[in-house]
């Protein structure tokens, strides 16, 4: 079912309006679609998150809204796109009520439609495995910036990058919980949803600095 396209509806905001966390694993199994140059749709299922919110100091929103961070306190849906070290793009969801500070990382999908325009772009990838493993070559795959997604409406079917909902939802069972990958602080809130047994889902990496529970 993973990676099975179904009939495609819009993706409903209720289901981003709660805790970011319930956010984060409403979005597993969710589609992104993006529109290519020759007009066709790329479509791929995410199958990996991590939850941020304004009340957690691994979170951009911690500091308050920014003009960086303002689309965090966006209405749910809307794309928050920054670079990580200066080098990958990565694409961030909006979820709880508007005027919060919060949002999910989509940090790896699995390809349904478009594979060959995602290849292109993701030349260096040696299995189509590594095509959208990892936030940044998620968002290398999908020709995903900051000058042109950042705030965007993702739940706006008109636009050329949306989520979009085919019905699938993961068993209980299915989803796997987990502190979140490279983050110094909070290193060891599970807020981080994988669907389990996925290859596509990326490895975790604690941050070098992250305090040691004892």
């Amino acid at each position: 079912m993973v990676r099975t396209l179904r009939e495609v509806t819009a993706f409903d905001a209720d289901r981003l309006s709660g805790a970011a966390p319930a956010a984060a694993v409403a979005l597993l199994g969710a589609l992104v679609r993006r529109r290519e140059p020759d007009g066709s749709w790329s479509v791929v299922r995410i199958v990996e998150t991590e939850a941020y919110r304004e009340d957690d100091p691994a979170s951009h929103s911690a500091a308050g809204r920014t003009r960086r961070t303002a689309p965090m306190f966006a209405a749910p849906g809307t794309a928050y796109v920054y670079r990580s070290y200066g080098i990958h793009w990565c694409l961030n969801v909006a979820a709880e009520p508007d005027g919060t500070g919060a949002a999910v990382l989509l940090r790896a999908a699995v390809v349904l439609r478009g594979g060959h325009h995602l290849r292109l772009r993701r030349a260096a990838a040696r299995h189509d495995r590594e095509l959208l493993r990892g936030p940044g070559r998620l968002c290398q795959a999908l020709d995903v910036t900051a000058p042109e997604h950042d705030g965007l409406d993702l739940l706006d079917p008109a636009q050329a990058l949306h989520l979009a909902d085919d019905g699938f939802r993961p068993g209980t069972g299915d989803v796997v919980a987990g502190p979140r990958v490279g983050v110094r602080l909070a290193a060891d809130v599970p807020w981080r949803f994988v669907l389990r047994d996925v290859p596509e889902v990326s490895g975790y990496r604690r941050h070098p600095r992250a305090p040691r529970c004892t």
